[in-house]
């Protein structure tokens, strides 16, 4: 490994990026109309010249013209850029290394995808036991020509025989449903569509539970508004036509709802929600009581009827059923109910302390509890009883994921990943209580000379503010500044924790510093630090980002004109909102697939779930607040904005490229600012999941190159190099 990482750095600084012989040629952007239209809200007038821009691309022949005029003007400055060349190159070698999923089990086969570096889709695979051989299921990279159909989710059935998995075509979050029989490897007649927000959960053998919304009327799959989410059960060889319906609010047609079945067969478990908060409702449906092969009439009884806190089902054991909550414990705790007593009580398994829990399951008879600590995963066995048996080792700030399995098994799976650490998967032997290795990757540098620190700062009302640096270790030991990106979130509950990224890491070779800011709002310290950065709360999330910016410019961690931004989704919304506020501190930008009208994001598709993290624009308390920061709104003219590129996907149902449009066209047509604004609409893509290999790594290529050159990174790589 030793040789192959020196060889490797002896190639990054032969073709590393050098400085450059003379400016780039200014791009000429496409004209964009701009028409008169105002509204009135609440007593505000609010401008929107843009909205044509909302037109689907499909069926609006002037936006997908404009798309096309776009993307061969960002493309014409891109290939200018010098450090593209190096950066495609490094990027595709740093992703060239075998990638395995996390094994499930079922009867006595396993399942896990596996991709061997360039493949545009994972592939699916089982082996018939532990040590057998690997024999392919199903092949993503075959369904289309240009590998933008992937694999979504998959679920084997309780005894292994079969197989439920999802389709999903250019990232759309639709998916569909098909069922392989691994016997005769044929596809069966089951196909399940216009499924969305769904788990597989198997009934036995005989068929599953899914959730879907009603087939959109023609035109409007892609951006009309999502409502009257049902779960349906599917017998398998049945046509989807007599797919039975089990539950539905039409009374509250706004709600989504998720079905789970426990591995002993007695028990469907239904939790609702209205928005991306993890906040349920629970009914159950005792499948005991359905009679063999008549799955026509299905009863549920309800558990938890409010929807105020979180509500995880883990599993149902020894009669038993297991829930990971907030209830009463903002950091979270472990619950479990008898349903079948006469007056069934909840019994406290694992209460909370001063570190939230992340995850948890149930597998054999253990019970595998998460926690993130100072950045670091730690995992815990215990009994059912709630009782500590021992600990697993893992190291500091790194990233676990897994711990899958049933009740009974004997085994579990995780993986353990960090920002200079591509996933490892491991298999805990639970009768033992040994790890051993499951699948390593064949790594390409040394991760140890890499150096990853966690900091604190100080944000504008002296909330300190977790953040991760990382970085060569030579520029740590001496201490040098270097171009730095920053990346942040800051949203629904979702905690920013190490994970590898090639792109990142590319990054890191040619000299760059990394940093990720845990700006409240996210999940990374509890329950109180989402509640901080949401609804009327949201600008501290903003407040923290550029804390984080200005304390990295302080400390001398990056250069003085070398601060890079990105972020992705809310992350789209926190870096734009942020460069609006302070343009002056920031000296290049990447806004991908943002959140960026603030005014109109709950019309289109999923937009209506977000209203508890952002308020909503219908209610004026709201609005003001919104309108306070809704980054296509503040742009404003002669301010010197830095060079932004924005990133979206004309197939994205998530966060429609509708956002990135109109705040690209908005910031292109500004008075005084001379820095590129540009936008990169990807062609067959969606929000993220699913994209080919092809599609990212060209658009990693291309966002750091833009980010790099005006960053001049360039400049410090051949600095580094020469005092090699």
């Amino acid at each position: 490994m030793r040789l192959l990482a020196a060889l490797t750095t002896l190639l990054s600084a032969i073709i590393a990026p050098t400085a450059l012989a003379g400016p780039l040629v200014a791009p000429e952007y496409p004209e964009t109309r701009a028409e008169p239209l105002s509204e009135t809200i609440f007593g505000a007038q609010v401008s929107d010249p843009y909205r044509w821009l909302e037109a689907d691309i499909r069926q609006s022949p002037e936006v997908a013209a404009w798309v096309d005029e776009q993307n061969a003007v960002t493309q014409t400055y891109l290939e200018q850029i010098p450090q593209r060349e190096w950066f495609q190159a490094r990027i595709r070698s740093l992703t060239d290394y075998d990638r395995f999923g996390i094994p499930r089990r079922a009867g006595s086969r396993y399942f896990y995808t596996r991709n061997t570096g360039l493949q545009n889709q994972a592939q699916l695979y089982v082996r018939e036991n532990l040590d057998g051989e690997g024999r392919l299921l199903l092949d993503p990279n075959t369904w289309s020509k240009d590998g933008q159909i992937a694999l979504g989710s998959w679920e084997p059935s309780p005894d292994g025989t079969l197989l439920a998995f999802t389709q999903q075509t250019a990232g759309s979050d639709w998916r569909t449903i098909r069922v392989l029989d691994l016997a005769s490897g044929r596809l069966l007649h089951s196909k399940v569509e216009w499924v969305k927000f769904s788990r597989i959960a198997w009934v036995g053998n005989a068929g599953f539970l899914y959730s879907r919304f009603p087939e959109p009327e023609e035109g409007d799959d892609f951006l009309a508004p999502n409502f009257d989410h049902a779960v349906y059960f599917h017998r398998i060889g049945e046509d989807q036509t007599r797919d039975r319906l089990v539950f539905a609010t039409p009374n509250a047609p706004e709600r989504r709802h998720e079905a789970h079945t426990s591995s002993d067969g007695n028990w469907a478990v239904i939790t609702s929600q209205e928005s991306t908060e993890q906040r349920h409702s629970v009914r159950l449906i005792d499948l005991r009581r359905i009679e063999r092969n008549n799955y026509d009439r299905w009863r549920d009884q309800p558990l938890v009827r409010s929807i105020e806190n979180k509500w995880k089902f883990l599993a149902g054991a020894n009669g038993w059923l297991y829930f990971l909550t907030d209830f009463k414990a903002s950091r979270g705790q472990i619950l479990a109910i008898n349903p079948d007593e006469r007056r069934p009580v909840w019994r406290v398994i694992l209460g909370q302390n001063d570190r939230p829990i992340s995850g948890a399951s149930i597998v054999g008879n253990h019970l595998v509890v998460e926690r993130i600590v100072d950045g670091a995963t730690t995992a815990r066995l215990y009994d059912l009883a709630g009782k500590p048996i021992t600990g697993i080792s893992l190291a500091a700030f790194g990233t676990a994921s897994g711990f899958g399995g049933n009740p009974g098994d004997p085994e579990t799976f995780y993986s353990f990943a960090s920002f200079n650490r591509p996933d490892t998967v491991y298999r805990l032997d639970l009768r033992t209580g040994e790890t051993q290795p499951f699948a390593e990757p064949d790594l390409t540098f040394a991760p140890e000379d890499y150096v990853v620190e966690q900091v604190r700062f100080a944000s504008k009302d002296g909330t300190q503010v977790p953040m991760y640096i990382v970085r060569s270790r030579k520029l740590a030991e001496s201490n040098t500044a270097a171009p730095t990106l920053l990346y942040g979130y800051g949203g629904f509950d979702v905690a920013l924790t190490p994970g590898f990224s090639a792109k990142r890491m590319a990054w890191l070779e040619a000299g760059g510093v990394f940093a990720l800011a845990n700006v409240r709002g996210g999940g990374e310290l509890g329950k109180e630090w989402h509640e901080a950065g949401r609804g009327p709360n949201k600008p501290n999330s903003f407040d923290d980002f550029i804390a984080a910016g200005e304390f990295l410019k302080a400390q001398g961690y990056t250069t003085e004109d070398g601060l890079a931004v990105e972020g992705r989704s809310n992350g789209g919304l926190l870096v734009a909102a942020a460069v609006n506020q302070r343009p002056d501190l920031f000296d290049a930008a990447h806004v991908a697939v943002g959140v960026l009208d603030m005014i109109r994001f709950e019309r289109w598709t999923a937009g209506r779930f977000w209203v508890d993290d952002y308020g909503s624009p219908a209610r004026e308390e709201d609005f003001r607040i919104l309108r306070g920061y809704s980054p296509y709104h503040n742009i404003a003219d002669g301010r010197e904005y830095p060079p932004v590129l924005v990133t979206t996907a004309d197939h994205d149902d998530r966060v429609v490229p509708a956002h990135s449009f109109k705040y690209a066209a908005a910031l292109q047509n500004r008075d005084g600012d001379v820095h590129p604004k540009l936008i990169r609409i990807a062609k067959g893509a969606g929000h993220g999941r699913g994209k080919s290999t092809d599609l990212r790594l060209s658009e990693a290529t291309e966002v750091l190159s833009f980010l790099a050159y005006h960053t001049e990174l360039h400049t410090e790589v051949k600095d580094i190099q020469k005092n090699k």
